[in-house]
């Protein structure tokens, strides 16, 4: 009898609330307290994100993954997170996002804004393989929550977040401007990036990012995107999602 193939569990949601471990490898000051930030993230998934989304979490403060948790990672940068053995999925092989804190703060972002931003995609398309049809029928569009309202935020507990579309955003049949395509009301009409955002589309077996604004475009193209979620997206359809080195991670020291 043959052995049954085991599943890549980051591609389940598997009817449970999820338990979100968040911890800091950081050096780099984030620029708000850690605690308040874990609890306004968590406000900004009990009284935004899950009435809309459906998408219900328990976030708890850690120092490393925590068995069977998802995970929210405080990093350097890309190149931190690579000597860490930080990658794709936690070593349960669950979902795992990273905010890297010094790359963020260097293009002049939040760190706040863009953990809430990566925490409410990992949410709606845990693995990060979700895409849908769209206005134009040859091409796919992915199926993230935030990068159409980039740059758009509001507050919570005194705290930026970042915002999000709601579901209709990926529905055509809606006309424009009869229901909310986001939760600030930035965005008019179904598949129309804000100014400050993009949407990642497929077509012709080749990934392009359909921007808000041409300034976007120049701005996005001065960014380090790497280890970004949205870009594991186009890694994974030629190989597969790596697990996290718990292993390296103990083994190295954070950066000085």
């Amino acid at each position: 009898m043959a052995k049954a193939r085991r599943p890549t569990l980051g591609a389940f949601h598997q009817g449970t609330v999820p338990v979100i471990a968040c911890f800091n490898k950081a050096v780099t000051p984030l620029g708000v307290d850690f605690d308040a930030l874990i609890r306004a993230l968590q406000t900004f998934v009990d009284q935004h994100v899950a009435p809309v989304w459906g998408t219900r979490a328990k976030l708890i403060k850690s120092t490393d993954f925590v068995k069977g948790a998802w995970a929210v990672v405080f990093l350097e940068d890309a190149d931190h997170a690579g000597s860490l053995g930080y990658h794709d999925l936690t070593p349960d092989g669950l979902p795992e996002s990273k905010v890297f804190v010094r790359t963020t703060l260097a293009n002049g972002e939040l760190v706040s804004v863009a953990a809430s931003h990566e925490l409410v995609e990992m949410l709606v398309d845990p693995a990060g393989n979700m895409m849908t049809t769209g206005p134009d029928r040859a091409a796919t569009y992915a199926y993230e929550s935030a990068d159409p309202v980039e740059e758009t935020h509001f507050q919570v507990d005194g705290i930026p977040m970042s915002n999000f579309v709601h579901p209709a955003y990926f529905q055509t049949f809606h006309q424009r401007g009869t229901v909310s395509f986001d939760h600030l009301g930035k965005v008019r009409k179904p598949f129309q990036p804000h100014s400050g955002g993009y949407q990642i589309v497929f077509k012709n077996g080749k990934w392009r990012h359909a921007f808000g604004s041409a300034s976007k475009a120049k701005r996005f193209a001065r960014e380090d995107r790497r280890g970004h979620r949205s870009e594991q997206r186009h890694r994974s359809r030629t190989s597969r999602l790596k697990r996290s080195d718990t292993r390296a991670s103990s083994r190295r020291k954070r950066p000085a």
